[in-house]
């Protein structure tokens, strides 16, 4: 049971990130297989990162699904694109629960690992977050952790509560995964319809002196 579980997150991820991969790439008017191209790189940058830290085989390599369950997310939103009004808020819902998805997926494949558990709160925070940063780099555009949204912070928060919940309480695993996953998407949601900011630094623009 516990094994089929990890698989619906991963499937349901790997779904999510190439969702938002592909609204993104749309955004920018990039041809079907540039939309393709960017809901790869959203899916499987993170845990390819993860991957090559950890020394271990890269997951999608040894995986047709994973390719299969991208190949299939980007088609269909190509074909719900021209459904889908308001593509900005479903690429920020997507976006949300891929984070969540893919953090506690990395938090997990570092515990297998054996490293300590403040390292596997990173290691699941670049699994959350760098597929969207490599997209964004593709894309021209600021990655979001960079910018003043609250992103790998979410990805912290959740992977030190779920540790918690894991080693100091009598919840299941499972229940401890699904509320981590949800309370990752909140602090994600919360913090941009609350305008949530970490302090940001200020400083002159030299380069309008030149």
């Amino acid at each position: 049971m516990h094994e089929q579980f990890n698989f619906a997150i991963e499937v349901l991820g790997t779904f999510s990130f190439a969702m938002s991969g592909s609204f993104a790439a749309m955004q920018k008017r990039l041809d079907p297989f540039g939309v393709l191209i960017i809901a790869f790189v959203t899916a499987v940058g993170g845990g390819t990162v993860r991957d090559l830290l950890l020394d271990i085989p890269v997951f999608w390599m040894h995986d047709l699904l994973t390719c299969a369950v991208i190949i299939i997310t980007s088609i269909f939103s190509m074909i719900f694109k021209s459904l889908e009004k308001n593509i900005k808020v479903t690429l920020f819902i997507f976006d949300s629960f891929g984070l969540g998805l893919f953090t506690i997926i990395g938090i997990q494949k570092g515990l297998h690992a054996d490293i300590h558990p403040l390292i596997c709160i990173g290691l699941g925070t670049i699994t959350g977050c760098f597929g969207g940063i490599i997209r964004d780099i593709l894309l021209n555009r600021i990655p979001l952790i960079f910018r003043k949204e609250i992103y790998a912070t979410a990805c912290i928060v959740g992977g030190a509560i779920f540790l918690l919940l894991v080693n100091y309480t009598t919840l299941s695993y499972t229940f401890v995964q699904i509320f981590t996953i949800l309370l990752i998407v909140a602090i994600r949601t919360f913090a941009v319809k609350y305008q949530w900011q970490i302090p940001k630094f200020y400083g002159h623009d030299h380069s309008s002196e030149m």
